[in-house]
């Protein structure tokens, strides 16, 4: 007697299955379906894999690959909270390797800095707002609010309302001075204060605050 059930096989009598046909062909053989159910594996009790794995393809597609989210995946019938996190695991590692190429990494205030060229020179005070990924890699630069020689007002809903949008892990925020001065004022630091507590209970990091002048910078952080 056995001493364990052995799960039936899912496809048709004297189909190759993907993995079989990855290991034996390798994966330029197989379709962007077929990968997926590589990845996936099997289904549930009742579940078809190959319909979860089109299931999953479709989300992906609805979604975007770069938005997908472990709930978009957990989501989908027949995928519980373990394949999840495998089949999650194996994209955001694709993610962070293909992005690699494309994607700079901002783990210094030097790489921040070298992102506000656009700004540096302005005659009005820009407030910018860089969102990062969970590998601190540039997902978008964006200008969020422009204001007068002298301030420029900014209230956490307009930073955090792309980072939301971008899904990001955490931000890096900037501004110029057009005085040509890096002296961080109290407002400055104020706005520190006010982007870091809103980003605590969002769940999104404020990694630093970059002050621009010329060719000069500083961290109000």
């Amino acid at each position: 007697m056995p001493t364990k059930q052995e799960l039936p096989r899912q496809g048709s009598p004297g189909q190759e299955l993907p993995r079989e046909k990855l290991s034996r062909k390798g994966a330029a053989a197989l379709s962007d379906i077929e990968l997926l159910q590589a990845v996936i594996g099997s289904g549930g009790q009742g579940n078809d894999f190959k319909q979860i794995a089109r299931n999953l393809d479709a989300v992906i597609n609805k979604v975007g690959a770069d938005k997908l989210t472990i709930d978009d995946v957990k989501g989908i019938k027949g995928i519980g909270n373990a394949k999840a996190t495998v089949v999650f695991a194996a994209l955001e590692f694709w993610r962070r390797k293909y992005t690699k190429q494309t994607s700079p990494c901002i783990d210094t205030p030097e790489k921040a800095a070298a992102q506000l060229a656009s700004i540096k020179n302005k005659k009005q005070e820009y407030f910018m707002v860089l969102t990062l990924d969970g590998a601190r890699r540039l997902i978008r630069n964006r200008v969020v609010s422009i204001g007068t020689l002298t301030s420029s007002l900014v209230h956490p809903r307009e930073v955090f309302s792309p980072a939301i949008e971008d899904r990001a892990a955490s931000i890096i925020i900037a501004h110029n001075h057009p005085s040509g001065t890096l002296d961080i004022s109290p407002q400055d630091r104020e706005v520190s204060r006010r982007i870091q507590q809103a980003g605590e209970l969002l769940g999104i990091r404020l990694d630093d605050h970059i002050i621009v002048a010329g060719d000069s910078f500083v961290s109000a952080l």
